[in-house]
């Protein structure tokens, strides 16, 4: 007796990826991973429920949310804290009822085989969706932050969970959760980011190039500017001032004048894995996405501000791997720059070594292989 046996050829994979826009590591994490999958031919759809379903709501809040971490981050703790207790399986906000339901004709339509989430809220909006699915495709989390980690991610009904580093893998084990479902692949950055090669520790350190990312605290940029050039007369700094560009290009432009040949100033720009590669020390906000980009650039970084909670573990994730430290106010930035700087540069060579020494540089390319392989 004959039988025919019909192969029948597996889908090719295709990867909806979730992201918000409270905070700019969701976004960065979804576009990284999607660049990523596209450079190793595999479809992928980057989507912002919120946005598409709720643009004037997502934008208020967005504001909201960038103006309060920044003036205002103790209350934004106290914020963080309150949603320990919150069970984020029901449906508590009434502001998202319409992103769940965009997500749910977005995934029917889309039929993906593997969801990713790199906002903590919608592993709770897929879990309603894919209830009454015969087949549910899998779902990854992948968290953005590292070490401390929200009860929203460590509680998020998910497929597994994709970490940036063998700390918050260990942290999250620690907390409850299981082993086998937490992988550290590294945060999703830039593809460029592995294909680039940083700054020379053994090189000259003349002019030594700072690479500045404000924020929207118009005080605060003059402050910071000054305390770094005032640290040596080898430091030249570039600013990026982002969507901060009207807010603070006067100050800026007056800085330029006080500081003549030794300041260049940028706007928005899609050049920061190669500004991080080619800069000695890079001074920001604790954002995961900024946090392990330096990381990945073997940039020694400076926190000139901190977000209390969600960015407090990406400080100790730097500090842990010797290669950043917080600067709070311009008497700390400046000390620690000089100090940098002595007997040729001796602290700054180190903390470039041990970052060599980590060589994290291709998490885009380590997420998409997992999620790829369980899609």
């Amino acid at each position: 007796m004959l039988y025919l046996v019909v192969n029948t050829p597996m889908p090719a994979p295709r990867i909806l990826i979730l992201t918000a826009a409270f905070g700019e590591g969701h976004n960065s994490a979804a576009r990284n991973l999607a660049l990523g999958l596209t450079r190793m031919g595999v479809e992928s759809r980057v989507v912002d429920p919120c946005r598409e379903a709720a643009p004037w709501v997502t934008h208020f809040l967005c504001k909201l949310y960038r103006w309060v971490t920044t003036h205002t981050p103790r209350l934004w703790y106290r914020i963080y804290l309150s949603t320990d207790d919150m069970d984020f399986s029901r449906q508590r906000f009434g502001f998202m009822r319409k992103p769940e339901k965009y997500l749910a004709r977005l995934v029917e339509e889309y039929q993906p085989t593997a969801i990713v989430c790199t906002y903590p809220l919608y592993p709770y909006f897929l879990d309603r969706i894919l209830s009454s699915y015969a087949v549910k495709p899998p779902v990854y989390t992948v968290i953005t932050d590292s070490i401390e980690i929200n009860a929203s991610w460590k509680k998020a009904p998910t497929t597994a969970w994709l970490v940036t580093d063998a700390y918050t893998r260990d942290a999250l084990i620690r907390s409850g959760l299981a082993p086998e479902k937490l992988i550290d692949t590294g945060f999703p950055v830039h593809p460029a980011f592995a294909e680039m090669t940083g700054v020379d520790r053994h090189g000259p350190v003349k002019p030594f190039r700072v690479l500045y990312f404000p924020t929207s605290k118009k005080p605060h940029i003059r402050r910071t500017s000054r305390a770094l050039l005032q640290a040596s007369p080898d430091v030249q700094l570039t600013i990026v001032l982002g969507r901060n560009i009207r807010l603070l290009y006067r100050r800026a432009k007056e800085l330029q004048r006080e500081f003549p040949g030794r300041i260049k100033l940028l706007g928005w720009t899609k050049r920061v894995p190669e500004l991080l590669n080619s800069h000695h020390l890079v001074v920001g906000k604790a954002g995961g996405a900024t946090v392990h980009e330096a990381i990945a650039a073997q940039c020694p970084m400076l926190v000139h501000h901190l977000v209390p909670g969600q960015e407090e573990g990406n400080l100790r994730l730097l500090e842990k791997l010797g290669g950043g430290a917080l600067a709070e106010t311009p008497e700390q930035i400046r000390a620690i720059t000089t100090d940098l700087l002595a007997d040729q540069a001796a602290q700054w060579r180190a903390m470039k070594q041990k970052l060599a020494l980590y060589h994290r540089n291709s998490g885009c390319y380590q997420a998409a292989r997992t999620i790829i392989q369980g899609s």
